[in-house]
Order: C-alpha cells, then sequence, then structure tokens
C-alpha cells in the first residue's frame, strides 16, 4: 500500500514537472515571437521612414532646381520641366539654343543633392517669323505706352477719356474729346512718337 502511494506521489510530481516544462517552453516561444514580431515591425517603421526620407529629398531637390533655373537669367524655364527619382534629375522640355541647354544641365548638376542630370531637353529655335512677331509686338507696346505717356502730358487732350491701340505701328485713337482742336492735338502727337507709320482718329467731339 505505502509502495502504492509512493509510486503515485512520484507519477505526480513527474507530471507536475512535465506541465511545468511545457509552460515554460511556451512562455518562451512566446516571448521570442513576440521580439521577432518587434523587430519585423521596427524594420518595417525604418523602411518605411527612410522611402519618406528619399520622397522629400526628391522633392526638395525638385524645388530647388527649378528655384536655380528660374533665378538664371538666360535660361527661360518655363519650358522646362523638372523631375527627380532617386536624387537622379531629369530635365525635358524645350530651349531656344544648345548653349541654353547646357546651361540648364550645369545649373541643375551644381544643386546640393542632385547626383546625376539626366538630359532630355530639345533645341528647338524660333523661327524668323516668330522672332519678327515678338518684335512688332514689343514695338507696338512701345509706341502705345509713349502715346499714352504724352497724351498725359499735354495740358490740351484730355487723355482719361482717349483710349490708344496700337498694331504694326499703326495707332487708333478712339474716346471722347471737347472740341476738334484737341482731337486734331491728340492726333499730332500721336504722329510725333518714333516708330509710327500711320494715326487712325476716331476720336469722338462731345
Amino acid at each position: 500500500m505505502t509502495r502504492l502511494k509512493n509510486a503515485n506521489m512520484l507519477l505526480a510530481l513527474f507530471l507536475g514537472l512535465a506541465a511545468l516544462n511545457a509552460s515554460a517552453e511556451t512562455e518562451k516561444t512566446t516571448v521570442d515571437s513576440a521580439k521577432s514580431a518587434a523587430s519585423n515591425a521596427g524594420e518595417a517603421v525604418d523602411n518605411s521612414i527612410n522611402k519618406v526620407g528619399d520622397f522629400m529629398d526628391d522633392s526638395t531637390i525638385t524645388a530647388r532646381v527649378k528655384a536655380a533655373l528660374i533665378d538664371h537669367k538666360d535660361i527661360n524655364s518655363g519650358d522646362i520641366s523638372v523631375k527627380t527619382e532617386n536624387k537622379v534629375v531629369t530635365l525635358s522640355g524645350d530651349v531656344t539654343s544648345a548653349e541654353q541647354k547646357s546651361q540648364a544641365l550645369s545649373v541643375a548638376k551644381a544643386v546640393e543633392g542632385v547626383s546625376q542630370v539626366n538630359d532630355k531637353l530639345t533645341v528647338k529655335h524660333k523661327s524668323s517669323s516668330e522672332t519678327a512677331t515678338l518684335k512688332g509686338y514689343a514695338g507696338d507696346t512701345a509706341i502705345t505706352s509713349e502715346v499714352k505717356a504724352k497724351l498725359l502730358a499735354d495740358d490740351i487732350v484730355p487723355s482719361r477719356n482717349v483710349k490708344v491701340e496700337t498694331n504694326a505701328g499703326a495707332v487708333h485713337l478712339t474716346g471722347t474729346v471737347a472740341s476738334a482742336a484737341q482731337a486734331e492735338r491728340a492726333a499730332e502727337i500721336a504722329k510725333a512718337v518714333s516708330g509710327v507709320k500711320s494715326v487712325r482718329n476716331d476720336l469722338s467731339v462731345k
């Protein structure tokens, strides 16, 4: 009987130790799994932060390159597109000369953070007709401004009531004046401006 009790006690003790060991192993496995999950999560966060950092760097580089191109007086930056990926800048669009293209590439390369510059710029020369049109437009604008300034400085013509338009050197006067003398005076002033080819006087006397 005593032996049976002792055997039962030993069996219970053995089963208790086995259960304790199993619990310890389970706890260890759980802790290891938690550590592994935390480590993986940390790596994922680090990777995400790095990706965000790279994105911010690319955005900053793009902004800096655009600003540098705008600040350069000899580069028409409005026709140039800037894109940055992994610190590699790509310039695309149109420039008016090979010199302007070279300047744009040099400006981009000089920006802090740029590792490389890809050139996709196209040299597009303006035709003689386009150049002439631009010059003509600038000339007409200058003539209009000068005629207005001279009318404003005149003591006879009420310039605030006179509208001035210029097309290819031909000045057109419209609006109202108080007398025929004022209308004639306005036309004379316009004719005296350099670059004026003709004056059409449609001023009304009221």
